[in-house]
């Protein structure tokens, strides 16, 4: 690989910013040097450059693969659009969040599931993909086939990180029924009987499978040496079922009480940024920003909308009253200590050269530039 030198940048250490410049030798940051323009070198013109995003949950190759109601886009095709948004987001570390067990065993999930990871496998394999991409595997705790569809991928090299998730209504992200009703109508388009079918059904299912496939899912994590997540905790009382299960990472607590106690119990708190972005939960639940503010937030996850992580980022600043630095570890270093990932996320000799040049704006940071391992990627 070539040496690459971009200078005349406002560079976004750990702990501080500073103009400078940054030069990079066989895709690792070989030096960090403060000072204007040197020659020959690109001139980010004082744009900002920080370490690449780091993306723990991402939903959205399923934007990609079901790009409307009823149709089915084909996955290699998605799979190269999603990483193309990632990339040009910033993000050059991504977890794929994939569901696996689904309250409907016939739903689009469902259908999805194997050829989205057979699809993830071979593009990497072939170095093929822009960001670097993991797995996620989102478990279904009430669904009935979690733990055959998890067996059958605990030998994927490409899977890091398990979380535990309950979607079933009446408890957790849809504690509030009538929100529940909303969505389901507006996303599922039932009726009131088939609303009312749906959740005596997956009630049911949630009583008679729950607890057991849970227990499962912690287990085969412990045995595998996985990182675990627990998913939308919303009472002090979910927050210490995650404590003993050895969960590190508390996804999208619902409330306050439950932030608070993910962060008296040491777990990672990870928020929504289109949380942020648009100033509160889409499904009435605590607002991020809240959070920032009250110290209980240590990561962003963009979950459905790629460009929503930097501008999160941002606004703590705007919004919070955070330094810069601090609030971009929330998008960098602190997801990849999370992950295990200790050779990125952040601006430092040895470090992976994952860099995005940013141009603030009156509205959002735009990404100018990307670069993942030193070569040039968006």
């Amino acid at each position: 690989m070539n040496t690459i030198t971009l200078s005349n940048a406002r560079v976004v250490t750990a702990d501080e910013v500073f103009t400078g410049t940054v030069r990079i030798e066989a895709g690792r940051i070989a030096d960090v040097a403060r000072g204007g323009t040197v020659t020959p070198a690109e001139d980010c013109g004082g744009d900002y450059l920080l370490p690449g995003l780091v993306e723990l949950h991402t939903d959205n190759l399923e934007k990609h693969l079901g790009p409307r109601p009823g149709v089915e886009w084909p996955v290699h095709s998605a799979l190269a659009i999603h990483d193309a948004q990632i990339a040009a987001a910033g993000i050059t570390t991504v977890f794929d969040a994939l569901c696996i067990g689904d309250l409907d065993p016939t739903g689009f999930r469902a259908r999805t599931l194997r050829p989205s990871i057979a699809a993830l496998r071979e593009a990497v394999a072939a170095g093929s993909t822009r960001a670097e991409h993991w797995l996620h595997l989102r478990c279904e705790v009430a669904s009935t086939d979690v733990l055959d569809l998890l067996t059958e991928y605990l030998d994927e090299p490409l899977l890091k990180l398990l979380s535990v998730m309950d979607h079933t209504p009446g408890q957790r992200q849809w504690s509030d029924l009538e929100k529940y009703r909303v969505y389901a109508q507006k996303h599922d388009h039932w009726d009131e009987t088939r609303l009312a079918d749906e959740v005596t059904k997956r009630s049911a299912l949630q009583q008679a499978h729950s607890a057991r496939n849970r227990h499962a899912v912690v287990n085969l994590a412990r045995e595998r040496g996985l990182a675990l997540a627990s998913h939308d905790d919303t009472t002090v009382e979910h927050v210490a079922e995650a404590q003993a299960d050895g969960v590190t990472i508390s996804e999208f607590p619902t409330t306050l009480a439950a932030a608070r106690a993910a962060r008296a119990a040491g777990q990672g708190i990870v928020m929504g940024a289109p949380n942020a972005v648009r100033g509160g939960s889409h499904s009435g639940n605590v607002a991020a920003l809240d959070l920032a503010r009250a110290e209980l937030l240590d990561v962003f996850s963009s979950d459905y909308v790629p460009a929503s992580l930097l501008h999160a980022a941002f606004l703590l600043v705007d919004d919070a009253g955070w330094s810069l630095p601090r609030a971009i570890a929330t998008v960098s270093r602190n997801p990849a200590q999370m992950a295990g990932l200790t050779d990125r996320g952040e601006i430092a000799v040895g470090l992976k050269a994952d860099l995005v040049r940013v141009r603030p704006t009156a509205h959002t940071p735009l990404v100018r530039a990307v670069w993942r391992d030193g070569e040039r990627v968006g």
